[in-house]
């Protein structure tokens, strides 16, 4: 599989976003990393990168990016080993980069697993996989009115925008800016590395998705639908659509990007949209997530003892009022203790 993440569409993007993007290779590696962070921690931060064919060019990688990590003044080394050969003999992938001394990143960036479809079969065969549902919704809906046209038209990203601010109010969740998706439109689609889909119910919008592709795989990465137009489910038959183009343009695989571990229950975040992807076929993948390399270890303390004190009083100012109406209620007494607390954390952490 090729990544849309490692690509030059998106170094442009990423560029285009104002960001400073930095590029290593050598035998067997390849990186594509952008500086990221402040004055409380500058790092160099490469999305599902670097790659490398053997544990050895995994190695020559790591020490291209501390070399180019030093350069540029950053702290530490983000990375994200999805493509790369990292084991020697029977050791896990955690193993492996807890020996190279790298360290489990304090948030996971991009998706840690997801679910892959391949595309290099008959279309009947890709369709078999899929729930009997989504096969049938992917031959019927037209009978409903509903279309779908994929356009080069980048301007046509606000229709994508429009819902997803309806689904987000509806769904209480936070999503990707207007400026990053209508940037992502202006680099991407002119490049053939972005498309987007419109769905229409008789002539009139009713849905947007974004795709991005890269030499071989197509990711499926935004997507959004008019919730009056719930009973019609064409957001499943939009996905199969784009799986059956991502096919007769030759591409390779589905990328459903982002999915729950196996066996994770009901509690897990994901856990709805992940039986909805599910549906599509297509196998489990887990990649190793994401870690960072210390490039200098004092000042990488610094780093993460600056964002476990935010975390902290972050945490207080939501948690508080909860905490107190609960303290209230079974121990009044209590509440003078934790006052002098917060008192303390908030000093620590603003000195």
């Amino acid at each position: 599989m090729t990544n849309i993440l490692q690509s030059k569409a998106w170094a442009d993007f990423q560029t285009a976003l104002g960001h400073t993007v930095l590029h290593g290779e050598g035998p067997g590696f390849s990186w594509q990393a952008t500086v990221e962070g402040n004055s409380t921690g500058r790092y160099l931060y490469t999305p599902y990168g670097p790659i490398a064919d053997s544990p050895q060019s995994f190695d020559a990688a790591l020490d291209s990016l501390k070399a180019a990590a030093r350069e540029h003044g950053c702290w530490f080394v983000r990375v994200e080993p999805a493509f790369a050969q990292i084991q020697d003999g029977l050791e896990t992938p955690e193993a492996a980069l807890r020996r190279r001394g790298l360290k489990l990143a304090p948030r996971q960036v991009q998706p840690g697993h997801t679910q892959i479809i391949d595309l290099d079969r008959d279309e009947d065969a890709i369709l078999l996989d899929m729930k009997s549902t989504k096969r049938n919704l992917h031959r019927n809906i037209h009978k409903k009115g509903v279309t779908f046209t994929s356009s080069t038209d980048p301007q046509d990203v606000a229709v994508l925008l429009k819902y997803l601010d309806q689904t987000a109010e509806r769904k209480n969740f936070n999503r990707q800016q207007d400026d990053y998706l209508r940037t992502a439109a202006e680099v991407l689609v002119p490049q053939g590395a972005g498309v987007l889909y419109i769905a229409r119910l008789d002539g009139e919008p009713i849905g947007a998705a974004f795709a991005y592709d890269s030499d071989d795989t197509r990711t499926y990465a935004h997507a959004a639908m008019d919730s009056a137009h719930r009973k019609l489910s064409a957001g499943s038959a939009l996905v199969v659509r784009m799986i059956v183009d991502a096919r007769e343009k030759g591409l390779k695989h589905f990328d459903l990007f982002g999915t729950a571990p196996e066996g994770a229950g009901p509690e897990h975040e994901w856990f709805g949209f992940t039986k909805f992807k599910q549906e599509f076929g297509g196998e489990p993948v887990a990649y190793p997530g994401t870690w960072d390399l210390p490039v200098s270890p004092a000042k990488y303390a610094a780093y993460m003892g600056i964002r476990g004190a935010r975390e902290s009083v972050s945490t207080a100012r939501t948690k508080g009022p909860e905490l107190v109406a609960g303290l209230k209620e079974k121990a009044p007494g209590a509440l003078s203790g934790l006052k002098h607390k917060a008192r303390s954390v908030t000093k620590r952490s603003s000195s």
